[in-house]
């Protein structure tokens, strides 16, 4: 009986093509404004570290300006970033299983081929934890050793893009690259990672791609390596002249350096909070705090909240496309109804011929749910296109888009909006009387 009815819906889909197109084109509409902000909504909120979120944490420890919080809306908070000796010092702690330092920075590359000119890039300076605790996945090699994060040796971790780049998709493992004045040999190249939101350093923004190159934390005092991403600090201080600078700025109180720990047991994570209130009660008896120790451990989900990864006006935004959905909706049911009132005299002749009103209803259902697949599949394509214009206005990178559990959610609600919308028109038209219809016929 189904496939009859579907039989009847396509032919009066074919028999009303004006209406009909009608009526997807208000439904594709309403459903690619909606899914496109869904979309947007559920990139941001997503937590790529969502099976270790138990496990990998952002500690926080107050060594703010004693006259004034960090955040004013966070004043129990401390910084969202570490000085050098604050985190230096935290990693003397042997408790977490995995531990890293980290901070953004840049330099010129200078290819070997003449075919390709010197070029600047983002990078990042870590430690071979890095690599450990976010299950970084490599294409070619591995993370350097840690003695090359205790001497900070000249190696390099290469994104896949730049390993394309300067050796061709080749296995570059043991090759050497020239990045500013020193050449670094390649230890290992990533597979394909984009994690969204950038989790790990959400200081420049929680949608910009993973950096290029990665090299040894230790490195930036040979280096002097420039900080690429933010750099906050809460009094002046006099760095110096010429050699000074650097030193004297790294040993400062300006906050740059993001951190991360894994705690792998609740034992842990209890004697990690001990060790941040000890040290932090060390530093206010050494007079370089006065702020109350509002010391805590962040687990990446808490951590893409405290940051306001997704921010109200995103909610706002899902809600208003949603009531879009919902006006178009309403234009379906008054092009529906009249759709179905055109053939009433068909009906009465069903029903005359023993159908009953249940069976009239159903086959109406039927027709809605027909034009619902259609609507839901131009829907899909606008809203595919959609999260394309949003990607380049909310400038992310990598791979950001329509996953397969958005393309599902599109497309039942197509058909389910298209069915609700039909109720109250199929229900009409079973209630006309036949016999006034069935002199005409």
């Amino acid at each position: 009986m189904f496939s009859y009815y579907l039989k009847l819906s396509l032919l009066s889909i074919k028999r009303n093509p004006v209406l009909s197109t009608l009526m997807m084109a208000a439904i594709a509409v309403g459903i690619g404004a909606f899914i496109t902000m869904l979309t947007v909504y559920h990139i941001q909120s997503g937590n790529p570290l969502w099976y270790k979120n138990d496990q990998v944490y952002h500690p926080q420890i107050d060594m703010w300006n004693p006259d004034q919080p960090y955040r004013e809306s966070k004043p129990d908070s401390g910084p969202d970033l570490f000085t050098y000796r604050d985190a230096m010092a935290l990693h003397e702690s042997d408790i977490p299983t995995y531990k890293v330092a980290t901070f953004k920075t840049g330099d010129v590359i200078l290819p070997e081929s003449d075919e390709l000119a010197p070029f600047r890039d983002v990078g990042r300076m870590t430690y071979n934890d890095f690599f450990q605790i976010f299950d970084v996945p490599f294409l070619y090699g591995g993370a350097w050793d840690d003695r090359a994060d205790q001497g900070g040796e000249f190696v390099v971790v290469l994104s896949r893009e730049l390993n394309d780049k300067l050796f061709g998709g080749e296995n570059s493992v043991g090759e050497r690259v020239r990045i500013g004045d020193h050449e670094f040999t390649v230890t290992g190249v990533l597979d394909e990672w984009y994690p969204v939101p950038k989790f790990y350093d959400l200081t420049n923004g929680a949608f910009q791609g993973p950096e290029e190159y990665f090299m040894p934390f230790q490195l930036l005092h040979t280096l002097e390596s420039p900080q690429w991403g933010n750099t906050n600090c809460w009094k002046s201080e006099d760095y110096g002249t010429g050699d000074e600078v650097y030193p004297n700025f790294v040993n400062g109180e300006c906050i740059w350096i993001t951190y991360w720990v894994q705690l792998d047991t609740e034992q842990q994570q209890e004697e990690y909070m001990d060790f941040l209130a000890a040290y932090s009660s060390e530093q206010a008896e050494l007079g370089r705090s006065a702020r109350p120790e509002n010391q805590t451990i962040n687990t990446v989900e808490e951590w893409l909240e405290w940051n306001e990864v997704v921010g109200d006006d995103n909610r706002v935004l899902v809600g208003l496309s949603f009531l879009f959905l919902v006006v178009c909706l309403l234009n379906t049911v008054g092009l529906l109804l009249a759709k179905f009132m055109g053939r009433a005299g068909e009906i009465s002749v069903r029903r005359a011929l023993g159908a009953s009103r249940l069976d009239v209803f159903r086959q109406q259902l039927i027709e809605c749910g027909s034009i619902g697949v259609v609507g839901g599949m131009a829907g899909i394509g606008l809203a595919a296109l959609g999260v394309i214009a949003v990607k380049k206005m909310y400038s992310f990178s990598g791979p950001a888009g329509m996953d397969m559990e958005m393309v599902v959610t599109a497309f039942v609600t197509a058909i389910l909006a298209s069915i609700a919308a039909g109720l109250w028109p199929a229900w009409q038209i079973t209630r006309v009387p036949p016999a006034g219809y069935l002199k005409t016929q």
